[in-house]
């Protein structure tokens, strides 16, 4: 039988309008060796029945068929992968947002992030490599350095701090899981499937989130991955290869 990964993440909004909107809603996709693929409209699936669009081999390749399946122990996943930010948590908006404009502000570097212009930064993953691009587009600030390296180190030192007032809010639980995550991690330990969180976000960031929202008994089951522990990060064509 073909080994099957669930994965759960946050799929990249197309504008700053569906960020605002609230539409974070997590994704989950079923990968296989077999030439079909399942993808599941219900976040709650170990030992239930479902209904799942199926997309099978024809003429026309985007044709759909809909199906019944019912999950039992001989076609559970061999894994569960979660992103982190929007899956776990809604931590964007009112959590990263929030502990990057303390730090600008903090620095006095005369930078906001509002809702509409941070749900655009979005689609670059990466709290590093959002600030960067956003500082090469409008503009470094003046206590910025000019050397390219000394630049990186700049960014750095920002996203350190960014992530130090990110931690306070996890630590003081004033981000809370979404609803259904704790149960369906259960489900999936109870049943033996291996659970990952797998995320561009610091190590530091996600290892809290896991570990005072989940608590550290889900979190010693539970392996992290996460971008500062792999040399390119998506969407880098080589993490795909």
């Amino acid at each position: 039988m073909a080994s099957t990964t669930f994965s759960l993440s946050l799929s990249t909004l197309a504008s700053s309008t569906a960020y605002n909107s609230g539409n974070h809603i997590p994704t989950i996709s079923c990968k296989s060796n077999e030439k079909s693929s399942l993808c599941l409209s219900s976040s709650s699936f170990l030992g239930s029945r479902l209904n799942v669009s199926r997309r099978t081999s024809s003429a026309n390749p985007m044709s759909m068929r809909n199906v019944r399946v019912t999950c039992s122990a001989s076609v559970l996943p061999s894994a569960l992968l979660f992103d982190c930010d929007g899956v776990l948590v809604d931590t964007e908006k009112d959590g990263h947002r929030i502990s990057f404009n303390d730090t600008f502000k903090e620095k006095e570097l005369g930078v906001t992030w509002d809702v509409d212009l941070y749900g655009e930064l979005l689609k670059i993953g990466g709290g590093k490599e959002r600030m960067t691009a956003y500082f090469n587009k409008t503009g470094w600030p003046e206590k910025a350095p000019s050397d390219e390296e000394e630049r990186k180190q700049f960014i750095a030192s920002l996203h350190k701090r960014k992530t130090e007032l990110f931690m306070v809010l996890i630590e003081k639980k004033l981000l809370p899981l979404r609803p259904g995550v704790a149960k369906l991690i259960d489900q999936a330990l109870e049943k033996g499937v291996k659970v990952a969180v797998c995320s561009t976000s610091n190590e530091k960031a996600v290892t809290a989130i896991v570990s005072f929202l989940l608590g550290p008994e889900r979190a010693e089951k539970i392996q992290i991955f996460a971008g500062d522990v792999v040399p390119r990060k998506k969407p880098d064509p080589l993490c795909c290869g």
